[in-house]
């Protein structure tokens, strides 16, 4: 076969798209049936392909279909364009039509469950046309995803300081001590930080971000940061419950409170004097989104959603690095 490009000659998106299916399934009648299309209208695309290209892509056998050494690269490069085309195609869409098409969320553990059935009615309510896909993920999965274009838009505890990313802020949440209902510092106030330095803390696993802030939290109270942590959990149902059994104390942010302390009478809370520890939660996108006006309406919306819960409401506008 040829090797020389015939200039002039570009290939299609149909003929890409033919080859990129026989590069998955390495069988052109399975191939044609993802496709949708008869078995000599994909070979004839990917030929029409190899033609443009000056390649031959593919080795044929009467049994299988073989990728050429030029076709292993050369499918890498055609998924690339595919997945470019069809975010161009996303973006003109947000364009046109704005809070419509597939919204995908990812969400931290510790802010899930509590702050999800909130988002949740609000996209019902102003946003019935979103198709809102939810991601429960930990940060660092959270950021790659968003980096890959896998997921849009994050709601999670920052300041994260990743370039490319812009923080719109929600909230601020202090953290509640949870201790056993006969623990001394049960349901006590203004307790302060330094008591921290002594007591048996239990901690989510490492991951989370929630246990680095409740570290930071326990150094600024002068907690070595060699001090034991015997006991760790994988979320924060579990420690609560390592809490009720007398295992330590841990710490909650506010909005989980009444949903993990609730039901449980062998718990008790206490509150920090001021200034209290807390965290920031805020949504996140990538630098330069294309429906970035969207997500920051979101975020107004959404903060005015939150105002019955126990947080502070942070106004100003995104935060980008």
């Amino acid at each position: 076969m040829s090797k020389t490009v015939h200039k002039g000659r570009q290939p299609s998106l149909a003929q890409l798209r033919a080859f990129a299916a026989v590069a998955e399934h390495l069988h052109f009648r399975d191939a044609a049936a993802a496709m949708g299309m008869s078995q000599p209208a994909l070979s004839g695309a990917v030929s029409a392909l190899e033609e443009a290209l000056g390649v031959q892509l593919l080795e044929r056998t009467t049994r299988k279909v073989l990728l050429s050494p030029a076709g292993e690269r050369l499918a890498a490069r055609a998924k690339a364009v595919l997945d470019a085309v069809g975010e161009l195609m996303e973006e003109a869409e947000a364009v046109q039509a704005p809070f419509t098409g597939v919204l995908r969320l990812g969400v931290i553990p510790t802010v899930a469950p509590y702050l999800l059935p909130t988002v949740l009615r609000l996209f019902h309510e102003r946003y019935p046309e979103l198709d809102l896909q939810v991601y429960e993920e930990q940060t660092y999965s959270l950021l790659e995803g968003l980096a890959a274009g896998r997921l849009d838009l994050l709601l999670l505890a920052v300041p994260l300081g990743v370039p490319g990313v812009t923080e719109m802020p929600l909230f601020d949440e202090d953290f509640v001590l949870v201790t056993p209902d006969d623990h001394p510092l049960a349901g006590r106030a203004g307790i302060p930080r330094d008591a921290l330095r002594e007591l048996d803390l239990l901690l989510l696993d490492e991951g989370h971000c929630l246990r680095d802030q409740a570290l930071d939290v326990c150094r600024e109270a002068g907690r070595p940061d060699g001090a034991a942590v015997t006991t760790t959990a994988a979320g924060l149902a579990t420690l609560v419950q390592l809490v009720a059994g007398g295992m330590g104390v841990t710490l909650l942010p506010g909005t989980a409170v009444a949903v993990e302390t609730g039901r449980n009478p062998r718990l008790a809370t206490g509150s920090f004097a001021d200034p209290a520890p807390s965290r920031r939660v805020a949504l996140a996108m990538r630098a330069g989104a294309a429906r970035a006006d969207e997500f920051e309406a979101l975020a107004g919306e959404l903060r005015g959603a939150l105002e019955g819960l126990p947080v502070r409401l942070v106004r100003s506008g995104p935060s980008g690095v």
